[in-house]
């Protein structure tokens, strides 16, 4: 028989049952007219898909229910509800048409009897379902008491099934399914599984339900508590915000995401906090605690980057020389950047004070897109200073390690130890002896201090130290560092900053135009070497900035535009000169050597006099001289002793004259054992009468079988060479390899012999 078809949205209906609905498409308006005009009859069939606003005979299942319209209602905004009740199943068999509305052909008699042989299996069915459908009906809320005496009154299984599927909640394809199945035994079937299903997953619902309630309960319960407490402490007069505290916290834990063992700890001091007076001292040391924790970058990271030209390029800007130090540092980061992670020894930056060691790690954060962290550790005796100190302590925060990470904010700053050969020690512990977990890659990783008492991660860390000596530094701390040495700069060096870093700077700074302050290279040249002595260029800087402030002052009192300092300059600007520096002059002298001396302020030289009067053999030293320099003299006596007769000396020398050295600039002290070999060819120039070329200087050891060994320092040595004037230096054989490290101008001007023991050197030094 042919009806107008309606396609249902998200419902489904059975025979025999009653259901209204709302329908708004024009189709199925069409369809509900045409219905009424005829015998009120409809195909109603349910959509697969409810979101489909233009349906296809695809769109909906083709088994559905024959129902006949009992009431309509037309509702605001084109809307008609509807009361229908399901007569018949039905299958579509074709589709007449599907405008203006749907019209299909239905085959009404497709429900089966059951056969003679499933009766029994059947009445046991319909009892399952029954008993089945009791049981949900008492889990459901929402099914009234009276549906299952009204249910169970349906004699035959098929309509038993429909009923039952009709009063369940169920989806679109689980009510299909049961329209479907057309035999009452498997339609029986189908509900009953439905229905064992729909209680396993009451009776889940209703567990959580009655465990959120519990839960709610015991919330309540400590909320009106906490309410009482705050009443309490209201009434005698605390102010305690400790709730809000504590969920702020925990969010901090959450965003965070710290390792269990650390979540534990905190939980714990939390709970305790939540349990203490407010008003305790306790209280307030826990407080910290717990912030102090929650304020480390446990896990946040600085965006590294490692672009070596780029980081080149920042280190050429912002220092002049250092060629090894550069490549050495470019070396380093290339490794971090293949291997992604920082193993292998901490540089240490060794060099005299102002040669930019400090300056020189700065540079090195910014290539590398790091924080950058100082601390300074000169005069840090305490141990604690490393470490921290413990809780039970009053007043106790962690050590300055940690508390400069948590100032960085990042878990992967560039941290340095800056004067780490000033540390000390004493009765409150030796802190050299703390920084080796810092320093040492396979520690830090789980570097505990002992305020926090737990692991915080350094290996991210790039550590940096800087000295001015070695020989300060433990043995065991110097061993976790690579050192890189800085050396002094040269003459042209400090010439070059000068021009292209301290004035400009400097300048800049006292708000000064470019144009209005110029110094000459003979100017920069006089002020580095008869107002400054140093190995680096902090003097010079402090000087350059005091000739720019006395330029400004004429600037603005006298109206001039601008000002060049020239060399007769200097002395109205800053005074006499300060320093002055020894020039070889006059002719040669019996006695009189030019050694050469390393100072921290860098090289020097020294003319070393010696004479020989009548006496008892007494040897006296002059001029400050050192334990180390004493013995050297001793040693050169010894040896001349025994090649007196090789040289034409007398024999008793030792016995019937005084010698005397002394070494000028005696308030200066002095010591080591490089002026051996000086000392030793200006006592063998006395005792001979021969006089020692003004023009040669020399250094080395001396033994007690005359051989020369190698000393350090060379460089600054054979600068300090060149600027008295000085043309011939004799180095210790072994000391050839440091000639590379002379800059190349000074290297092309000077004569370098290679000495191997005290006669190579007379044979040198000696006016012929």
């Amino acid at each position: 028989m042919n009806y107008p078809m309606i396609p249902l949205r998200g419902l489904s209906i059975f025979p025999h049952m009653v259901l209204h609905f709302d329908i708004g498409r024009e189709k199925s308006i069409n369809a509900l007219e045409q219905a009424m005009i005829r015998d009120q009859y409809v195909f109603l069939a349910s959509q697969k898909d409810e979101n489909t606003d233009l349906p296809t005979a695809d769109d909906f299942y083709h088994v559905g229910t024959v129902a006949k319209v009992k009431q309509m209602l037309k509702l605001p905004g084109d809307t008609i509800r509807v009361l229908v009740e399901g007569v018949a199943r039905g299958k579509i068999i074709e589709m007449i048409q599907d405008d203006p509305y749907f019209e299909c052909e239905v085959d009404e008699d497709i429900e089966q009897d059951t056969a003679e042989e499933d009766q029994e299996r059947e009445e046991a069915l319909i009892r399952m379902t029954l008993a089945a459908f009791e049981e949900y009906a008492a889990l459901s809320e929402k099914t009234p008491k009276e549906v299952f005496h009204s249910v169970a009154g349906i004699q035959r299984g098929g309509a038993l099934a429909d009923a039952i599927a009709g009063h369940m909640k169920l989806s679109v394809e689980d009510n299909q399914k049961v329209l479907e199945a057309l035999e009452p035994c498997e339609r029986l079937e189908t509900v009953y599984t439905l229905l064992v299903r729909e209680i396993e997953i009451m009776g889940i619902e209703l567990d959580i339900n009655r465990k959120v309630k519990e839960q709610m309960s015991q919330n309540q319960r400590e909320y009106y508590l906490k309410e009482q407490m705050r009443a309490i402490q209201g009434e005698l007069g605390f102010d305690d915000d400790l709730d809000d505290e504590i969920i702020k916290w925990h969010e901090q834990m959450d965003e965070l995401e710290l390792p269990a063992d650390i979540c534990e700890k905190l939980e714990k001091e939390i709970n305790r906090l939540n349990r203490m007076q407010p008003t305790s001292a306790e209280a307030g040391v826990i407080r910290t605690y717990i912030e102090t924790i929650l304020a480390l970058p446990w896990n946040k990271l600085s965006e590294e980057h490692i672009d070596l030209k780029e980081a080149e390029k920042i280190l050429d800007e912002d220092h002049y020389g250092l060629e090894k130090v550069k490549e050495r540092v470019l070396e380093y980061l290339a490794v971090v950047e293949l291997s992604h992670e920082i193993k292998g020894p901490i540089i240490c930056l060794v060099g005299p004070p102002g040669t930019g060691k400090t300056s020189i790690a700065k540079s090195i954060a910014r290539a590398t897109g790091r924080e950058f962290v100082r601390m300074s550790l000169g005069g840090v005796r305490d141990e604690a200073e490393i470490r921290g100190h413990r809780r039970t302590y009053i007043g106790a925060i962690p050590g300055r390690v940690i508390n400069s990470i948590k100032d960085a904010g990042t878990r992967n700053p560039l941290f340095l130890f800056d004067e780490v050969d000033k540390l000390g020690s004493d009765f409150k512990g030796d802190p050299s002896s703390a920084l080796l977990e810092v320093l040492d890659p396979e520690q830090n990783k789980d570097f505990t201090d002992h305020y926090l008492e737990v692991p915080f991660d350094l290996s991210k860390v790039m550590f940096i130290t800087t000295a001015n000596s070695l020989n300060t530094i433990p043995g065991p701390l110097l061993d976790r560092m690579e050192v890189i040495e800085v050396t002094g700069y040269t003459e042209e060096e400090k010439l070059q900053i000068a021009k292209k870093y301290l004035i400009p700077k400097k300048t800049k700074e006292h708000g000064l135009e470019k144009s209005q302050f110029k110094m000459t290279d003979k100017a920069i040249r006089d002020l580095i070497n008869y107002y400054t002595r140093e190995s680096g260029v902090r003097n010079l800087e402090r000087e350059i900035a005091n000739l720019v402030r006395k330029v400004a002052r004429k600037v603005v009192t006298d109206g001039i535009e601008g000002y060049k300092v020239g060399p007769k300059d200097l002395e109205e600007l800053l005074g006499k000169k300060r320093y002055r520096y020894d020039k070889i002059s006059g002719k040669s002298e019996v006695g009189v050597v030019t050694g050469l001396a390393w100072t921290v302020v860098g090289g020097d030289t020294l003319f070393i006099e010696t004479s020989a009067v009548p006496g008892t053999g007494k040897l006296q030293l002059t001029g400050q001289l050192g334990d180390v320099m004493q013995e050297s003299a001793r040693t050169g006596i010894s040896y001349i002793r025994s090649v007196a007769h090789k040289h034409g000396i007398d024999e008793n020398f030792y016995k019937e004259k005084d010698i005397h050295i002394h070494v000028p600039e005696g308030a200066v002290p002095k010591d080591g054992p490089s002026a051996g070999v000086t000392m030793c060819v200006a006592m063998i120039s006395t005792l001979t009468g021969i006089p020692v070329r003004k023009d040669v200087a020399m250094t080395g050891e001396v033994t007690l079988r005359g051989n020369v060994l190698p000393v350090g320092g060379i460089k600054e040595k054979v600068l300090a060479a060149h600027r008295a004037g000085v043309r011939t230096v004799l180095l210790p054989f072994e000391n050839e390899r440091d000639i590379d490290e002379i800059p190349e101008n000074v290297r092309e001007q000077m004569n370098f012999v290679l000495i191997k023991n005290v006669d190579e050197a007379l044979k040198e030094a000696l006016v012929k």
